[in-house]
């Protein structure tokens, strides 16, 4: 089959049934908080100011910030989207490496960090202080609900690293000035928000596959029989 096929029918496959899973939808805020987050690392890069970080139940969120320079709000503008995108990536990459628990303890960290830095809303800070709470209960369990519970956020994050982009571009085709950060960049640039957009969800399906090879491959060395050999003198 066709890899790219076959990544599209993962995903499809995936959004599914991650959405038969109680309080899925709860976890989703994770690809919000790492979109934040990137923002919010861009603008310190830039040596901007970030005054706050606000989550919202719907799972939107904003960064506010203060940046003097316009190529400054260019990188910052650009980090969101690509973070995540990013993200989801790593996130496999620890899975492939097996390395689950340490994976799991990076995103609390990132989640700890946001709240500490970041977060001033309400809803924002209880969601992080559940989260983080969720995330160290199954550091403790560990195991194979360990990793059960970090596949889930891995494929979470990797769904609405796509499908936030393509929303996006949704967006920016019938209403370009709602267009959140592509909108943002039309402004800088004069380049239309569909430009953006488009650029945004390309990158998120490169690395949607990316992430999916990472996954195919961890299956495959799983499933591959196991050689052992004995030095004979």
């Amino acid at each position: 089959m066709n890899k790219w096929l076959r990544a599209l029918l993962y995903l499809l496959g995936a959004a599914f049934l991650t959405r038969l899973i109680p309080f899925s939808s709860w976890f989703r805020m994770l690809d919000t908080m790492i979109h934040e987050f990137g923002h919010a690392i861009a603008t310190l890069l830039v040596s901007g100011r970030v005054l706050r970080i606000e989550l919202y139940p719907d799972h939107s969120g904003v960064t506010y910030s203060v940046i003097t320079s316009g190529w400054s709000q260019l990188i910052v503008s650009l980090a969101g989207y690509i973070t995540a995108s990013l993200f989801a990536v790593a996130l496999f990459y620890s899975y492939s490496r097996q390395k689950q628990g340490q994976g799991l303890m990076i995103i609390t960290a990132l989640a700890l960090v946001s709240g500490l830095l970041f977060v001033r809303n309400g809803y924002g800070l209880i969601w992080l202080l559940i989260f983080i709470a969720l995330n160290l209960l199954f550091l403790v369990i560990g195991g194979r609900i360990r990793s059960f519970y970090y596949l889930l956020l891995a494929f979470l994050c990797l769904e609405e690293s796509v499908m936030a982009p393509l929303t996006l571009l949704l967006l920016a085709v019938s209403r370009p000035g709602s267009a959140g950060d592509a909108a943002n960049l039309a402004a800088l640039t004069g380049v239309p928000a569909m430009v953006w957009a488009l650029l945004f969800f390309v990158v998120a399906v490169l690395c949607a596959r990316a992430a999916l090879n990472l996954y195919w491959n961890r299956k495959a060395a799983n499933k591959a029989p196991q050689t052992s050999f004995s030095p004979y003198k």
